[in-house]
């Protein structure tokens, strides 16, 4: 059973990091930018952000980790709530941490692996284990193998052109919604402009980079996004 309410009617968003794709990252000082917007969507009251930066070492994730979760702690939404960490892919690193969860690729750890090292590490904490599909048939394998939310898409694959077609790719994700009983996010090229297409499909929310990382003030987008209801 999920850990998480599928029935609440507002979105969870979801903030992906890429430091990579920041302006500075060639000139070295895309960290304390990253640090910056994560510091930011934490204040905006993004509910979960996820630390995926895949080029990392062990050593390196580690470090931001710990960097990220001092930092949301430090920076609770004005309701005083503190945004999720999750850690993509190095449940090493969200175990070491005791961060809010890791996410899983589908070629990843299953969920069940990751669940039984989990309980066997910090059996009482509240952790979440969420897996990226991209078909139906991995939607349902991942949920039925004990995955707390699934990540779907990509949807759109720019922010104008769906990755199968607008009608196509959300119909797939309603599909997705329907079979599975645990929360589902969207993600791939979501905008202000096309979420509500996506949360009226059944999504219970969206996980983006660009839409809040390339944002100048990132409590725009957010308040924009907790306007919309499921």
């Amino acid at each position: 059973m999920s850990r998480i309410n599928n029935s609440a009617r507002d979105p969870l968003l979801c903030y992906v990091t890429d430091r990579r794709s920041l302006p500075d990252f060639e000139l070295g000082k895309a960290r304390e930018t990253l640090l910056s917007k994560i510091q930011a969507a934490a204040r905006a009251g993004v509910d979960w952000i996820q630390i995926r930066e895949k080029d990392l070492s062990g050593r390196d994730c580690t470090s931001l980790a710990q960097e990220v979760l001092l930092r949301a702690a430090k920076s609770p939404a004005r309701n005083g709530a503190s945004a999720r960490i999750l850690v993509n892919d190095r449940l090493d690193v969200a175990l070491s941490e005791r961060a809010g969860g890791v996410h899983l690729g589908e070629k990843s750890l299953p969920p069940s692996e990751a669940r039984r090292l989990v309980n066997a590490v910090i059996p009482s904490q509240d952790f979440l284990i969420g897996a990226s599909c991209h078909s139906l048939e991995a939607a349902r394998s991942a949920a039925s193998d004990g995955a707390d939310y699934l990540f779907f898409g990509p949807i759109f694959t720019t922010p104008s052109k769906a990755a199968f077609g607008a009608p196509q790719s959300l119909e797939r994700l309603g599909e997705v919604c329907r079979a599975v009983s645990i929360p589902v996010l969207a993600i791939g090229g979501i905008t202000l402009e096309n979420a509500p297409d996506c949360l009226a499909a059944g999504a219970a929310g969206i996980a983006a980079i660009r839409l809040f990382q390339n944002a100048r003030d990132i409590f725009s987008p957010v308040q924009s996004l907790r306007k919309l209801t499921r």
